[in-house]
């Protein structure tokens, strides 16, 4: 799948994190926290080159991003927005395609994701892309 013209779909650096950060931010039923710095997304990015990424829009502005990670068994996404005037036209699911694409040829067979229980928009477009929601499961955390 390739991005609608005036797109351009590019592995998220650093030196986007303002602009990922500020798209974040305007994106409603995201949760940030600590895990969030310019230093924690640096480490995210040296432990998982090339699979995070972004979509500049037709003016260069960044507007669409997704972290993308894995544990040598599981894959992980984190932070998927879509800028609202950019929104219906397939560019989340252009960002989940590069990045499972991404994680299948590196031989990982299963990717999860976290989504807050009150996020339903987030929640409808997960399971219009076929992911499905693990009701057996929980998860525990604990703080460091």
């Amino acid at each position: 799948m390739n991005p609608p013209p005036g797109y351009t779909l590019r592995p998220l650096i650093l030196d986007d994190y303002e602009a990922v950060m500020a798209l974040w931010h305007g994106t409603e039923g995201m949760g940030l926290g600590e895990s969030d710095s310019r230093r924690s997304i640096a480490a995210f990015l040296e432990r998982n080159p090339g699979l995070s990424r972004v979509i500049q829009g037709p003016e260069g502005s960044i507007v669409g991003a997704l972290l993308c990670g894995h544990d040598g068994r599981r894959g992980y996404l984190h932070h998927l927005a879509v800028a609202r005037p950019h929104r219906r036209q397939g560019l989340g699911a252009l960002l989940v395609d590069a990045c499972l694409a991404d994680l299948k040829v590196l031989g990982i067979p299963k990717c999860n994701l976290f989504l807050f229980a009150y996020n339903l928009p987030g929640r409808d477009f997960w399971l219009s892309e076929g992911w499905k929601t693990r009701d057996d499961l929980v998860v525990i955390q604990k703080t460091l």
